[in-house]
């Protein structure tokens, strides 16, 4: 909760949260509708108390409607002819024809662990994550690991669960994958004005590179079969 906040644009914790929460499908979708809402009423002004107000109001003027829908995820989100911009956590179990994954930085995918300036009093480590490990250990009858240990580990699952998810959003895509990185591009999306030279997820390359060789291979082998003829 603290690193989305400090990420992403205030009105879109209201979205976050339901996420979080594991709200229903039409309650997510009133969630979104809010949350577009708020950003209109406080534009030019985001700040949390800004935000709050706008939310004060709209509870207590009640004229604000949700989003019924009817129809499961799958109708929701893969409608004929439409635009569907979604998170990689919420496409799971969904296809497209065409997917575009854009923005597919280093920072980003696998990232890093990253110690909050509130909480760097206690060490270069998140003490949620370090807990975590040990518990994980303890559950699997293992020996507690130190926290430098804990900290290490605790970023090798990071780095596995964001190539698992990454992997999710691939296999999405029925005829065309596109996958990107740009060259400049915001830090966080709280402030989509400062751009900054980002590196490509390593990802990018190692797909290429994967894709060249087997290429090659394709082409070698074909040169090898129009001899034996």
């Amino acid at each position: 909760m603290l690193r989305a906040k400090s990420e992403l644009p205030l009105y879109q914790l209201i979205s976050f949260l339901a996420l979080a929460l594991n709200y229903e499908q039409s309650d997510l979708a009133t969630a979104d509708k809010l949350a577009e809402r708020v950003a209109k009423q406080i534009a030019g002004n985001s700040s949390m108390n800004s935000m709050l107000e706008v939310l004060s109001e709209i509870v207590n003027s009640e004229r604000f409607e949700s989003v019924e829908v009817e129809e499961n995820a799958e109708e929701y989100y893969t409608r004929p002819q439409q635009l569907t911009i979604i998170t990689m956590h919420k496409s799971k179990g969904l296809d497209w024809d065409f997917v575009f994954l854009p923005f597919l930085h280093e920072n980003i995918i696998p990232g890093n662990l990253r110690v909050l300036p509130q909480a760097n009093f206690l060490g270069d480590f998140d003490l949620a994550e370090v807990a975590r490990a040990q518990i994980r250990a303890s559950l699997q009858g293992e020996d507690l690991p130190d926290i430098s240990e804990a900290w290490e580990q605790a970023g090798y699952l990071k780095m596995a669960e964001e190539f698992r998810l990454l992997y999710v959003a691939m296999t999405r895509a029925k005829k065309l994958l596109w996958m990107s990185a740009a060259k400049l591009a915001p830090f966080t999306w709280n402030k989509p004005e400062n751009l900054q030279a980002q590196k490509p997820s390593p990802v990018l390359s190692a797909l290429r590179d994967e894709f060249l060789r087997g290429k090659e291979e394709g082409r070698r082998k074909k040169e090898e079969e129009g001899g034996k003829k």
